[in-house]
């Protein structure tokens, strides 16, 4: 996941922001993600791919941060937090199932079948793109919040890439080991999202109970 850190070019107008449009945007993202995840989730499991399997987890991801960007530009922090807390544990789900899988194959780890996961990975590829491209147009009216999607769907498209190349050096080796290495790489990236997503939601509880004058435990 990227930095949530403001950042802006100078050397441009600054534009209004616009909740409205920015929500229809993130909304919109969210969606084909998560629809795309479980199209990519099964592929991976009739391919017999671990690389697959774990980037499925990231279209998880990006659901889970645009549903956030989506409430967090309405709901109360206590609600986010709440609700942030909920996707982490989403995401970790289908990340826990993909690495016991990858435990599981580091005996004897088999090639996948190529072609699904060339395949899966190119539709990936248009997913992503359309996702950067939609968030692009809000990204500089969205401040950090449009960043950081824009961000994640931008790198997202550099690992469907990596997953291609893989899957090329599969066909060539006849080897189950760059799926399970690179696989294992998407893994601990997932894992990672889940724990900022989290951290952030804790941050705004935190935030939430010192605004109606709690202690902060």
């Amino acid at each position: 996941m990227s930095s949530l850190e403001h950042a802006t070019d100078s050397t441009e107008p600054r534009k209004t922001f616009d909740p409205r449009r920015v929500k229809r945007a993130v909304l919109t993202v969210a969606l084909l993600n998560f629809g795309y995840f479980f199209i990519e989730f099964f592929v991976a499991l009739g391919s017999g791919s671990v690389s697959l399997l774990a980037d499925s987890v990231d279209f998880l991801e990006d659901t889970a941060i645009n549903l956030l960007i989506f409430v967090a530009l309405g709901w109360a922090l206590a609600k986010r937090a709440l609700l942030g807390k909920l996707l982490a544990l989403v995401i970790l789900t289908p990340a826990a199932f993909a690495a016991w899988e990858a435990v599981q194959r580091f005996a004897a780890p088999e090639a996948p079948e190529v072609l699904p996961v060339i395949v899966a990975s190119l539709g990936a590829i248009v997913i992503n793109g359309a996702s950067a491209l939609i968030i692009s147009r809000v990204r500089k009216n969205g401040g950090s919040l449009g960043r950081a999607a824009f961000l994640s769907a931008r790198n997202d498209v550099l690992v469907n890439i990596a997953i291609i190349a893989m899957a090329l050096i599969t066909a060539w080796t006849g080897s189950g080991w760059p799926d399970l290495i690179l696989g294992c790489l998407i893994i601990l990236l997932a894992l990672h999202a889940a724990h900022e997503v989290w951290e952030v939601s804790e941050e705004e509880r935190l935030a939430a109970k010192a605004l109606a004058g709690e202690a902060i435990d």
